[in-house]
């Protein structure tokens, strides 16, 4: 069962299906790097300025590097330390505060599948170089990023040592990777210190960069859960999503969906007002990007009710109303057609997966 935001290639950025757009990162990785050549003996400075990045980085989402810039970054990095494994080290100075409103979002999460629903929703503004999503089969959970670009080795292996990193956070203690896979070749020094970074095989040449681990981790409420605070961000980001390209429509629907939901208004003449365009354009620039309002308002609504779901004082009537749906029934019937499973079923999942905790009576 694949719990991301639907496969349709209107999730895609655009540089994903235009090889000659310019693909950007987030501007707190160039950050991160800096602090693992400090760390290293390496004055950053001076490869930064060879490299032809400027020092005063942020983590504003939107001071953006360009990805082709990154892998230059990666390749002196890797010249100046000759250390081929620089990108593991790299993911020790990731911090969540480096992805700004998304980084807050995350560590307010309910469960690690809210997490990653939220990083399939907004990881453009950390990279659009790869598209996450999440799939389950068999018992095992896979995190995958699907690369849309052609990222260096050590892009891939800072990304996937972070997101282990932010899996064990979140968690608060260690979990059972089951195996990592890496799209790039074995360095020619072998394995030992991925499996010593993972605890966990590493397979490369894959089609994909992924993370698996059992299943049952998905739905263990965590620790540090607040959905109020992670709500809060996730508008902070949406707002960020938008400004990222002011000429993206897809973007700009998005965020005005999320804005009218709650008004029980949201409708397509609506939206297409608040962007100053008539229906028929809005519709029209939305075919041109492989999609429609209706696609769009249908993952929007399936990815909040998951995590309002993962919220044990909103009623699910409650969550059908801010979703925008007439009665609960046209919620329930919605939501089992997304995930297989009632919104009471759903919930109680994620009451029965905490030892001890009463049902609430919150099922309506």
């Amino acid at each position: 069962m694949e719990f991301s935001a639907p496969n349709h290639p209107e999730d895609r950025p655009r540089c994903a299906r235009n090889p000659e757009a310019r693909t950007t990162v987030i501007a707190g990785y160039g950050i991160a790097i800096a602090n693992a050549l400090e760390y290293s003996g390496v004055d950053s400075r001076r490869i930064f300025h060879a490299v032809g990045i400027d020092e005063s980085l942020s983590n504003d989402p939107l001071h953006r590097l360009p990805a082709t810039t990154i892998s230059r970054l990666y390749q002196a990095c890797v010249d100046v330390t000759g250390n081929p494994y620089f990108g593991l080290s790299v993911s020790r100075f990731l911090h969540l505060s480096n992805l700004h409103a998304l980084g807050y979002g995350l560590m307010a999460s309910s469960t690690l599948l809210d997490a990653c629903n939220r990083l399939t929703r907004y990881m453009c503004l950390v990279s659009q170089t790869a598209r996450m999503l999440v799939k389950e089969s068999d018992g095992e959970s896979q995190l995958i990023a699907e690369l849309l670009a052609d990222p260096c080795p050590q892009t891939q292996d800072a990304w996937a040592a972070f997101l282990y990193r932010l899996m064990r956070l979140l968690h608060g203690g260690d979990i059972a990777l089951l195996r990592v896979e890496l799209a790039h070749s074995q360095p020619s020094g072998g394995d030992a210190p991925y499996v010593e970074h993972f605890g966990a095989p590493v397979l490369f040449e894959q089609k994909a960069l992924a993370l698996v681990f059992p299943s049952e981790l998905m739905r263990i409420p965590l620790p540090g859960a607040c959905p109020e605070l992670a709500q809060f961000n996730d508008n902070i980001a949406t707002g960020y999503l938008a400004k990222l390209d002011c000429n993206d429509v897809v973007a700009g629907t998005r965020a005005k969906i999320v804005e009218l939901l709650p008004s029980g208004q949201c409708t397509k003449n609506r939206v297409a007002e608040a962007l100053y365009m008539s229906p028929a354009t809005l519709q029209s620039r939305l075919t041109q990007r492989d999609t429609s309002f209706h696609d769009l308002l249908n993952e929007i609504r399936h990815d909040l009710a998951c995590s309002y779901l993962c919220q044990p004082v909103l009623s699910v009537t409650e969550i059908a109303y801010m979703l925008g749906f007439t009665d609960l029934s046209n919620f329930t019937r919605a939501f089992k057609r997304w995930t297989g499973q009632s919104p009471s079923a759903f919930r109680q999942q994620l009451v029965g997966s905490r030892p001890g905790t009463p049902d609430m009576g919150l099922s309506s």
